[in-house]
């Protein structure tokens, strides 16, 4: 619980992970025999580095933002997004704008009440949400280190509603990460050796489309991959279960279909879930699944690959919820999976 607070707290925004891949690393660097990361980030930690076959458990570790994009004579700042942020949950929002003299603070400013006549309130748009950091010109803006390019993050933190629901910024999709990592440390403290070599993946860029992700499969080049990210809980107001499928936390992880879900390694998945009597629902993903699924299984001319989701409550914002007990069964359905694989487990559809 405290790696998962520390971990979920510090920012990791798309395109500047590396102090959250860095935490990542420090708890999973006991229970891997080696680890490696790539040019832009991505962190793997690997157990029997000299196997052959190669298995990957992967999330990804960046979080939605926003770029200082124009600042004005009167010293606004005016945004863009990096990744798919919502401008609508901005307003009144605190922010974290990064620098290279440290953290500079600032908020979503945004007309008060009074001054709308209510008819015609503006509806907050890109074009007219702003960051306020109490300066009074472009140029007391800059002397604080903020420039265009500076990336911004909101500051709210991690809390535990009603003792079961974890709640935070970022969930989507650190809690993966900290799954992946809770399977090594489970593995690391069976001390049963795989049959295979275990590639622990935590990809960056995967806000921006699967980026990291498509970089890694190339330098891994795995025989199976198992995704883990997150997928919307519909149980809550404004939810349509009929566009997106009957899914709720606290009621264990979510099996997608789709065209990149390796047919084979889904039913070994689902039929280890019926052995360990782990409760699971499932999910139509049609064309694409929009994880780094779809990274894996068409890189490295084709990775037998499955996703394994958490259910996630309000997904972008800075109150994303998940259950605990989901959490904890994601993390059994990795873990009783890697161990019903086998060496040179053959998932080919024609032999």
């Amino acid at each position: 619980m405290e790696f998962l607070e520390t971990y979920l707290n510090n920012a990791s925004p798309t395109g500047f992970e590396s102090s959250g891949q860095r935490l990542w690393l420090d708890y999973l660097r006991p229970y891997v025999d080696d680890h490696f990361t790539d040019a832009y980030g991505t962190a793997v930690g690997v157990v029997n580095p000299d196997a052959k076959f190669k298995v990957v458990i992967e999330a990804h570790a960046d979080e939605i933002s926003w770029f200082v994009h124009y600042i004005t004579k009167e010293g606004f700042i005016y945004v863009r997004r990096n990744g798919g942020s919502d401008h609508l949950i901005a307003p009144s929002k605190r922010v974290n704008i990064h620098t290279e003299k440290g953290i500079v603070k600032a908020v979503f400013g945004w007309p008060a009440i009074h001054v709308r006549n209510g008819k015609n309130d503006p509806v907050p748009a890109l074009d007219n949400i702003f960051l306020d950091c109490g300066c009074s010109s472009k140029e007391e803006v800059e002397k604080l280190g903020v420039h265009v390019g500076c990336v911004i993050t909101y500051e709210d933190e991690f809390m535990v509603l009603n003792g079961r629901h974890f709640v935070g910024r970022a969930l989507d999709n650190r809690i993966g990460g900290f799954m992946i990592a809770e399977v090594a440390r489970l593995l690391h403290a069976e001390r049963k050796r795989l049959p295979f070599g275990l590639y622990i993946t935590n990809s960056v860029q995967e806000e921006v489309g699967l980026r990291g992700a498509e970089m890694i499969v190339e330098r891994i080049r795995p025989h199976v991959a198992i995704v883990t990210d997150v997928t919307h809980d519909t149980q809550t107001p404004l939810m349509n279960k009929v566009q997106n499928g009957d899914i709720a936390c606290g009621q264990g992880p979510v099996l997608s279909y789709a065209p990149a879900v390796h047919n084979n390694l889904l039913k070994l998945i689902v039929d280890t879930a019926n052995r360990s009597k782990i409760p699971f629902q499932r999910l139509a993903a049609s064309r694409a699944t929009g994880t780094d699924t779809d990274a894996f299984a068409y890189g490295a001319a084709g990775v037998p690959s499955a996703l394994i989701s958490l259910p996630l409550r309000y997904m972008h914002t800075t109150v994303e919820s998940v259950h605990r007990h989901d959490v904890e069964a994601v993390i059994k359905l990795i873990h009783a999976s890697l161990r019903a694989l086998r060496n040179d487990h053959d998932l080919r559809y024609i032999r």
